[in-house]
Order: structure tokens, then C-alpha cells, then sequence
């Protein structure tokens, strides 16, 4: 299938795939609005064409051993910023096989509190064999973050189904002024991250939606139908609260780093992964939309091929037009469809969407639709790693 951008591309193009997996260093700056675990492989994937991948995370998952910390410290989550991490880590350098396996452990859920405070004792220590399994000295530098968490943590705090790797980075995050940048920065170096991966803002927020039978819910871990049962009714709007007791909208400001990322994209993702909570949720804060409108790259959506519980209702031409609507939101009036999405990339023969999108519409719009295989034949109706980078990547 060939395009037109400003040349004619083939897509995927072998060439294109080939010149990058040769030269990786040098790749593409290819930024993902995304969150959770959606984009992992995906991630992966990219490292062996692209060490210049950027992510903006959302910070607001408010599940799991995340919302233990968020309450106690009144934070930011981290836990997708960690598994981004961990996506994009050079696993072939001495120590970071240890350090990832250190990062994505989970202690036990049916061990007493007693018994697994002495595990991160013993892992502060240097006891723990996870711990003494790692090289200096990125040994020494993450004992002393996961003592510092011993310090800090809560006599309350639960540490069953605790993350390691979030307990770290918290404990990064308390120790540098409540900046999440720094901790980043070091983690990154220590595991030698391919890629850049931010938060889309530093503000401690959640998730709000609104139902069309008119009930609102708080909180993303209460509507995306993975911790309490699927919602019942489509979601109509979505917005950012500063608490889970307040309903009020509000928009917290990018920060000119995350400008300065989108800035330099050479391609800009919206990508696979929970449509509300992941995608939509990092175009929520003001200055998104305005600057990847400002920013003349390619701008593609890759919707799920698969089922999505906060879809319920909406076919793919609605989710398309409900990217744009937030993506404009920043100056409805001036921003048109066509400056923040380019191209709709899609597999008609394998997917199993909602309807396929309204080419005319589109068309008017000023938006193509690529249809390309991105359904691996082995992995039920997922996206494939490497047909979805080999058809992104082609476009760069």
C-alpha cells in the first residue's frame, strides 16, 4: 500500500525498517500519549529500531498497589511510568536483567506485615539474594532509595501486593522535593532506558467521568472494569478532579518539558490501550492539544483491535472523533481535526472493531486511513509488536 505524506511511503517499508535496525542510536523520535500495560510489548519492540522513543505517561491510576501509595503520600502514581521503564531497559547489560527482575517483583498478598517489613529490611540491608544479585553500584544506589521508603513509609502502610520498583521510585520522588524527574533520570541510566518516558504532568489528580444515565464516578479504577465490574452505561466526558472527593473540573498546566517533548516528536502516537484511562486521560492537561497541533509531524491513531470495556457504546468513528474533540480542546475554534490526527491505522481483516471508520467523514476531515496487518495470527486478536512498530516506524 503506498501513502502520501510529504513522499510516497510504502507500508510497511522494509527499507525504512532495515536502515533503523541498523542504526538505532540515530532513530526516530516517535512519541506514545499512553499508560498501563497496553503499549509494553509494543515498547519493546521499538527499542531494536529507535533508542529515541519518547512516552508521556498518565499519572493517575488510582488501583492496586499504586492507590496504597497515592494515599499514603499524596503522590502522583508511578506504576506505569515504572513498567514504561522496564519496557525500554537494555536487558543485554551486566546488571539490569537483576535490576528489572528486582523492579517488576510484587511482595506476597498473604504474608503478614511483620514478615514483610523484614524483607525490605534484609533488601536495605544487602541481605536479600534479589538484592546481592545486583552489581555495584547500582546495588548501593537502589538500597538506599528502598531505606529511605523504610524510613518514610506509614506504620499503616500495607506492603501486600507491593511493587518494588514503585516502592523505589517513590522513594525517589520523596527524597528529591516531590520531583519526579530526578528519580527518572537515575533509573534510567542504572537499566540504560532506550527511550524517554515522562509523565504528562507533576500534579497529583484523578480521573472523572460522566455516564450517559447521568451518574459521575471518581476515580479511574472505578470505570475501566478491571477492579469493579464494567460499566453499565457509555461514557459521555471525561476530566480531571484534584481529589476523589471533589467533582469540579480542573486543568493542570503541562510543564515546558513535556512542551519541549512533543516540541521535537517527529511522529506523534495515539496509541493501543484503555481508551479513557490511558489515551484520553494524557490530553486532558492544558497546553496538550495546542502544542501537538504546533508541531507539523505525522499524527497517527492506532485504535484496539480488540474489545475495550470504556468503549461500551462507541463504535470507531465516535472514538476517533472523541480523540479529536479532546485533543482540540485547548482552542476548539482554531485547532482543526486535521492538525492534531493525520492518519487512522487500521486491520480491517483481522481486527474486530466496532464498525470501520467513515472514510468520507474522515476524508473531510482531512484524515487518511492506512489498513495494514497489525493482528499477529498467534496471539488471539492482539496487536503484534512487530507489525505495529514496522507500520509506525514507516511513516517517520
Amino acid at each position: 500500500m503506498r501513502i502520501r505524506l510529504t513522499r510516497e511511503a510504502t507500508i510497511p517499508s522494509p527499507i525504512v525498517l532495515e536502515r533503523f535496525k541498523h542504526y538505532p542510536a540515530l532513530g526516530p523520535k516517535v512519541l506514545f500519549f499512553s499508560g498501563g500495560s497496553a503499549l509494553r510489548e509494543v515498547s519493546h519492540a521499538l527499542t531494536r529500531y529507535t533508542h529515541n522513543s519518547i512516552h508521556i505517561i498518565t499519572p493517575f491510576d488510582s488501583g492496586g498497589s499504586s492507590a496504597t501509595i497515592r494515599k499514603a503520600f499524596g503522590m502522583l502514581a508511578v506504576g506505569d511510568i515504572r513498567n514504561r521503564l522496564m519496557a525500554l531497559a537494555d536487558t543485554s547489560i551486566q546488571g539490569n536483567p537483576e535490576i528489572f527482575e528486582l523492579f517488576a517483583h510484587r511482595l506476597s498478598r498473604e504474608a503478614d506485615q511483620d514478615e514483610l517489613r523484614a524483607i525490605i529490611s534484609s533488601m536495605a540491608g544487602g541481605e536479600h539474594p534479589m538484592i546481592r544479585a545486583i552489581p555495584d553500584p547500582m546495588r548501593k544506589i537502589i538500597r538506599t532509595h528502598i531505606h529511605q521508603f523504610e524510613d518514610l513509609m506509614p506504620e499503616s502502610f500495607d506492603l501486600r501486593g507491593a511493587s518494588m520498583g514503585n516502592l523505589v521510585l517513590t522513594a525517589g520522588y520523596l527524597t528529591n522535593r516531590r520531583h519526579l524527574d530526578p528519580v527518572i533520570y537515575i533509573f534510567s541510566k542504572l537499566v540504560r532506558v532506550l527511550g524517554k518516558v515522562r509523565p504528562v504532568t507533576s500534579t497529583s489528580a484523578e480521573l472523572a467521568v460522566k455516564l450517559e444515565d447521568g451518574r459521575e464516578i471518581v476515580c479511574q479504577h472505578r470505570f475501566t472494569g478491571k477492579e469493579t465490574g464494567p460499566i453499565t452505561s457509555p461514557i459521555e466526558d471525561i476530566w480531571l478532579v484534584p481529589s476523589e472527593d471533589e467533582t469540579t473540573p480542573f486543568r493542570p498546566a503541562i510543564r515546558t518539558k513535556i512542551t519541549a517533548c512533543i516540541d521535537q516528536a517527529e511522529l506523534i502516537c495515539y496509541p493501543i490501550g484503555s481508551f479513557y484511562s490511558s489515551l484520553v486521560a494524557n490530553l486532558l492537561p492544558a497546553g496538550v492539544g495546542k502544542t501537538v497541533a504546533a508541531n507539523a509531524c505525522p499524527k497517527v491513531y492506532v485504535p484496539n483491535p480488540c474489545p475495550d470495556l470504556e468503549t461500551l457504546g462507541l463504535d470507531i468513528t465516535e472514538q476517533i472523533q472523541r480523540l479529536i474533540r479532546y485533543a482540540r480542546q485547548d482552542d476548539p475554534k482554531h485547532i482543526e481535526p486535521s492538525d492534531v490526527l493525520d492518519f487512522v491505522i487500521i486491520d480491517s481483516k483481522n481486527g474486530t472493531y466496532t464498525g470501520l471508520p467513515d472514510r468520507d467523514l474522515l476524508a473531510r476531515q482531512g484524515i487518511g486511513i492506512i489498513d495494514t496487518p497489525l493482528v499477529g495470527t498467534n496471539n488471539g486478536k492482539h496487536v503484534d509488536p512487530d507489525l505495529f512498530a514496522g507500520a509506525l516506524l514507516s511513516l517517520c
